[in-house]
């Protein structure tokens, strides 16, 4: 007697796509993309700080959020701003568009608001005729003194705005003023005062071009250093969450 042959197991059909679970994936993804859009613009934005004008203060390989919101964040495409939670103060660190680089973001800070009389005399800001206490300036004697072009572009800007007689005026980086500063300006400078590229010599600050101010410090290394990868060799790690001030 044979035994019929036992047809072998159908193989399970394949698990179907679900469409509405793609969907809802395409719209966790795009609503992850808004959001980022959203806080780029409007809330936060990561800066590298790349040069030592701003010492002890900032350092170079410093890496920070910027709060975009406090002066209010400029709108895409218009000439509107957000509603700001207040105006830059005296003191404060700014970031701002270069006046002489469009594309290029500073860091400096706020010396003079509009109407301000400010001057420089050695190593000393007045301030309205205030001496300004400014316990984060470092100065650096060794570096040479200005060269020629320096002083006449510091003398090209400034004259137009001297709260003075011009006659033999000759200034320098340590030495200038008094000057007024305009409506809907500010003027800003480096902390590591001999080592800044800053209102000294290009003018005033438009207060269209300032983006906002530092948070906090999520990340710091040294890249002066032997040690290869100094990203991560030579971290900084008691800067991180430090807030500038």
């Amino acid at each position: 007697m044979t035994t019929p042959e036992t047809a072998p197991p159908t193989p399970p059909a394949p698990p179907k796509r679900d469409p509405n679970s793609l969907l809802e994936w395409a719209k966790s993804i795009a609503f992850a993309v808004v959001v980022y859009i959203v806080l780029r613009i409007f809330l936060l934005q990561a800066f590298r700080i790349p040069s030592p004008s701003m010492e002890r203060t900032l350092l170079i390989g410093d890496w920070l959020f910027v709060n975009k919101a406090v002066y209010g964040a400029p709108v895409p495409f218009t000439s509107w701003r957000t509603p700001a939670f207040r105006e830059p103060r005296h003191g404060d660190i700014v970031v701002f568009i270069s006046v002489e680089t469009p594309d290029l973001d500073v860091v400096k800070r706020v010396i003079g608001l509009p109407g301000d009389t400010i001057e420089m005399n050695d190593h000393a800001i007045y301030r309205n005729g205030v001496l300004v206490d400014e316990p984060n300036a470092v100065y650096d004697d060794t570096v040479a003194a200005d060269p020629a072009e320096y002083r006449m572009k510091i003398r090209a800007w400034q004259l137009g705005h001297l709260a003075r007689d011009t006659a033999g005026y000759a200034p320098d980086r340590k030495h200038w003023g008094p000057i007024v500063v305009p409506h809907d300006s500010m003027f800003v400078m480096g902390d590591n005062r001999d080592h800044s590229w800053d209102g000294r010599f290009w003018g005033f600050l438009p207060r269209a071009n300032v983006r906002g101010t530092p948070l906090f410090l999520y990340y710091s290394y040294d890249p002066d250093t032997y040690k290869p990868l100094p990203g991560l060799t030579n971290i900084r790690w008691g800067r991180f969450f430090h807030v500038p001030r």
